[in-house]
């Protein structure tokens, strides 16, 4: 029985095949399907990101979604933020209503045993050069969960956190590119 011999031949042309078969599975946009490069728009660098107005009588969500939007846009978008006068863009909005929903109650005490904190927002993300509408959504919702009632007893803060990050991580994400 003869050993295997290593045929670099082969070998370069399967590397070859892979890498074709990879590269027109690759569209050079975001638009037209997979694409390598980034799916935020290219054309701006920096993004406004003034706190939200808060129409609902829950107090402290547009601070909170305001620190959750800058953490997520650092970490998640090629922009950079910046102050209004500095930035291209701005993204800004509106908390139309926040609402704790009822999921569940102890038919023992009438206490909710599972709660959810729905945050409903309006926002545009704007370019400040020419004025122009990059994307405007109308509606958006976030919800979470927390279980208020005994054994887990967790504070409302604790769905109210998850809620916003939810937010903020939809809000960003309406920023890529159209798909």
């Amino acid at each position: 029985m003869r050993p295997a011999r290593f045929r670099p031949q082969l070998v370069l042309a399967g590397a070859a095949c892979l890498f074709a078969a990879l590269a027109a599975g690759c569209a050079s946009s975001p638009n037209q399907g997979y694409a390598a490069s980034s799916p935020y728009p290219t054309k701006y660098r920096s993004v406004a990101l003034p706190i939200f107005r808060n129409q609902s009588y829950m107090r402290n969500f547009e601070t909170d979604l305001a620190h959750a939007l800058v953490t997520e846009v650092e970490r998640s978008t090629p922009y950079k933020v910046m102050s209004e006068v500095a930035a291209d863009t701005i993204l800004r909005g509106t908390i139309t209503a926040v609402d704790l929903v009822e999921l569940s109650k102890d038919p023992a005490t009438g206490l909710a045993n599972e709660m959810m904190v729905r945050i409903r927002a309006d926002f545009e993300w704007v370019d400040l050069r020419s004025g122009e509408r990059i994307v405007a959504r109308e509606g958006v919702e976030s919800t979470a969960l927390f279980v208020p009632s005994y054994p887990a007893r967790e504070p409302l803060e604790l769905g109210r956190f998850a809620a916003v990050e939810s937010l903020a991580r939809d809000l960003v994400g309406a920023m890529q590119s159209n798909w």
